[in-house]
């Protein structure tokens, strides 16, 4: 696991097992937040254990963007915590959460021992302010990766914890494309310091702007080009086949790799998408 610190009090730990997933903590007179965790039991303890037994706070709340598994499986290991949500998380954590959960135990020894944790607190509509100490978090609704995403601000700081609404590559195959678009469209022009993205590389206050932009485009070239598809007739492993992560305005190497199949994901989900819109018959030919 990387540490790295932000500002005064605010840490962002990245993992060196999984894509490299990003959690982050905010330090204040009353305790600390932390927003996600990481992937496997390993890394979350070692943020457990910075905090609480070098820093001496305690985690007084945790912070769950979304239900995706590389997000949240670390949650009950900070059993002196309340964890906040967004209210489709809670719920999708009691269904698809607790199922991938319940696999990841049964498959493996070291995740046998993390258990399920639904939000305490859970949230709506509009902005949920968190006062803490001297700090406030707000947080507030992003979907487009998945339904129930967030996403977290440091007011005073203006430091924007984004999960996976904001990574290398947007991605939506478990979420919507027509959400997503509109999330990235109410960060846009607000005045962040910096961007914490759900993997990889922190954004800076001098390149949240284009980074942003070059989301949005990503996801409005990649509809195109999947619209054209269909135009054209092409199949879904046809559709694939023509419209690389490049041609939408991305790079393949980010994240190890992992980018081209993410990307490779969002089009069989927007092909799908579209072909229900136009009421097309479904492409059931497998890929390989």
């Amino acid at each position: 696991m990387l540490r790295e610190l932000v500002s005064q009090n605010i840490f962002v730990f990245t993992s060196e097992l999984y894509a490299q997933v990003t959690s982050g903590a905010v330090i204040t007179p009353a305790g600390a937040v932390v927003i996600d965790t990481l992937p496997f039991p390993s890394e979350t303890n070692q943020i457990l254990r910075f905090i609480e037994e070098r820093l001496r706070v305690p985690v007084r709340f945790v912070i769950n963007t979304h239900y995706h598994a590389d997000h949240v499986n670390g949650t009950s290991l900070f059993r002196r915590a309340q964890v906040i949500s967004h209210r489709l998380c809670r719920e999708l954590l009691d269904g698809p959460g607790r199922e991938a959960l319940d696999r990841a135990r049964r498959n493996s020894r070291e995740m046998a021992a993390l258990e399920m944790i639904l939000p305490h607190v859970v949230f709506d509509e509009g902005i949920f302010n968190l006062h803490i100490g001297d700090v406030t978090l707000q947080m507030w609704h992003t979907p487009g990766h998945s339904l129930d995403s967030i996403v977290c601000m440091v007011k005073e700081e203006r430091i924007l914890f984004a999960a996976d609404t904001v990574m290398p590559v947007p991605f939506f195959a478990d979420g919507s494309w027509t959400h997503y678009v509109k999330s990235l469209q109410g960060l846009r022009e607000q005045p962040f310091e910096s961007v914490i993205q759900g993997h990889g590389e922190i954004v800076l206050r001098g390149e949240v702007e284009e980074k942003i932009d070059a989301d949005i485009h990503y996801l409005v070239t990649l509809r195109e080009k999947v619209e054209r598809a269909l135009d054209r007739g092409l199949d879904l492993a046809g559709a694939v086949m023509s419209i690389d992560v490049e041609s939408c305005g991305k790079s393949r190497i980010a994240l190890g790799g992992l980018v081209g199949e993410l990307h490779r994901a969002n089009v069989i989900a927007l092909y799908e998408t579209l072909q229900k819109e136009r009421g097309l018959e479904p492409d059931t030919a497998a890929l390989s």
